[in-house]
């Protein structure tokens, strides 16, 4: 039995009709006006906000970021934390623990410090991550900045990746 006896008694009834591509795009708004709904809760204005976020992703220092910005290094690190960015805070997990008992009252803060072993300005910025988490519209708002934007050829190679040959292949 070929395929055109199978096909013979089949026929189209109805017709497909393009849709197109289904897209949804909640970043019509830049962000400045974005981060603006929630502006109370940034630590510098939406423009000094969606600088840093910007240059941020781009994989600028936030010492960089800040100078850009025309921000203390320090506003710029929060900021970047209340906009949902992980890995802002400069102690370790059990120095931030630490910390975290210095803000419930369990120990001193000479004691805090010593024991993290971090200066006052560190000291300083992982109080404020431990004591302010990320707001979640600031988050949403951010998120399509701090997305890192891809190189077209970086995503053409990975596209393309099952059709390459390795060298282990030809071993």
């Amino acid at each position: 039995m070929a395929l055109s006896d199978i096909a013979a008694g089949i026929e189209v009834t109805t017709e497909q009709h393009d849709r197109g591509i289904p897209t949804v795009d909640g970043t019509e708004s830049d962000l400045e006006d974005r981060l603006a709904s929630r502006a109370e809760l940034l630590p510098c204005s939406p423009a000094a906000a969606a600088t840093v976020l910007e240059a941020y992703a781009r994989g600028t220092s936030i010492g960089t970021v800040a100078r850009r910005a025309d921000v203390a290094p320090m506003t710029a690190a929060k900021t970047l934390h209340r906009c949902g960015e992980p890995g802002i805070s400069p102690l370790g997990p059990t120095a931030r623990r630490v910390v975290r008992d210095w803000l419930a009252g369990e120990i001193s803060r000479a004691d805090a410090v010593t024991l993290t072993g971090a200066d006052e300005t560190e000291f300083a910025l992982a109080a404020y991550i431990e004591s302010h988490g990320p707001v979640p519209d600031l988050v949403e708002a951010a998120e399509a900045a701090l997305t890192p934007q891809r190189d077209a050829s970086v995503a053409k190679r990975e596209a393309l990746a099952e059709t390459m040959t390795d060298a282990t292949d030809f071993v």
